[in-house]
């Protein structure tokens, strides 16, 4: 699914899903870069990031792939 991940004006992690209207904040990462790692959300879901520079600019739209039930 796409979903667009940004900085939110505090300096946390946000991730917004279009298709579900639905906008969590980050609260972990597998990786300390983020990508190529999971990531999980406030409501629990884990998600897994694609591979990409650790100097990748915010914010941005990538494709992810929802983990778990």
């Amino acid at each position: 699914m796409k979903v667009m991940i940004r900085k939110t004006t505090g300096g946390a992690l946000s991730l917004y899903m279009p298709k579900k209207d639905l906008e969590e904040r980050i609260v972990a990462m597998e990786k300390e870069k983020m990508w190529g790692g999971t990531v999980t959300l406030g409501n629990g879901w884990k998600l897994e990031l694609p591979d990409m520079a650790a100097d990748t600019r915010l914010p941005i739209t990538v494709e992810v792939r929802r983990l778990g039930d």
